[in-house]
């Protein structure tokens, strides 16, 4: 019920699947990145961002901690995100003239905007944000061309499974007290999905490394 009620308050009250139509075509933003300004602490990077950004900019993760993402801790969980920078808060993949410089690998919330989605039953559903987008006239879209995922299915099942272990890891770390556990369970996170090589088929490595890292992390 409440999240019918949030949905209700920041979006057009509808539920669209990957083939709808949908109100959210910017036309290429006519120079606008509102959307990419003082979001730091919305866009958390997932292992699938984090390998496309490694793979286009042939740097790896550590070398973009700091300049380009930052660690971030909620609910004892440190993850990467997005990192702003001068005072305009601008995200740092920004250029001077306001553009994205990893657009066509571009993390996939920012792909998705000013969609969102909503998971329920071991799945997800999308939605359209309202009032968040300056553009005043967007344009009808096909969901699946607004967001174009190469691999959609595969792209959908690795976001699922990330989503339920991710849920699964907050629950385990409810129950643990210890600081240095903490910060032993956070660090094979990152050092597992995060700092760990992958040569090509990124979700074939998923696939065969979540349940190795469950299994470390004593997760069901």
């Amino acid at each position: 019920m409440r999240t019918t009620n949030i949905l209700n308050e920041i979006s057009d009250g509808k539920l669209y699947d990957i083939e709808d139509m949908v109100k959210a075509d910017t036309c290429g933003c006519n120079g606008c990145s509102d959307c990419c300004k003082d979001v730091g602490d919305l866009v958390v990077l997932t292992p699938f961002d984090i390998y496309e950004m490694t793979t286009y900019l042939n740097a790896d993760f550590d070398k973009l901690l700091g300049d380009k993402i930052l660690l971030r801790e909620n609910n004892k969980i440190t993850l990467p995100y997005l990192k702003m920078q001068d005072k305009n808060k601008n995200c740092s993949f920004l250029d001077k003239n306001g553009r994205c410089t990893i657009h066509s690998k571009r993390p996939n919330i920012c792909r998705l905007f000013p969609l969102g989605r909503v998971y329920q039953d071991n799945d997800f559903k999308y939605f359209l944000q309202v009032d968040n987008c300056p553009e005043e006239e967007l344009k009808d879209v096909k969901v699946a061309d607004w967001i174009n995922i190469e691999n959609y299915n595969e792209n959908k099942k690795f976001i699922l499974e990330w989503y339920k272990f991710i849920k699964a890891l907050t629950f385990r770390l409810k129950f643990v007290r210890d600081e240095d556990e903490i910060e032993n369970i956070n660090q094979i996170l990152l050092d597992s999905f995060y700092r760990v090589k992958i040569d090509n088929d990124f979700y074939k490595s998923f696939e065969k490394l979540l349940p190795e890292v469950k299994n470390k992390l004593g997760i069901i």
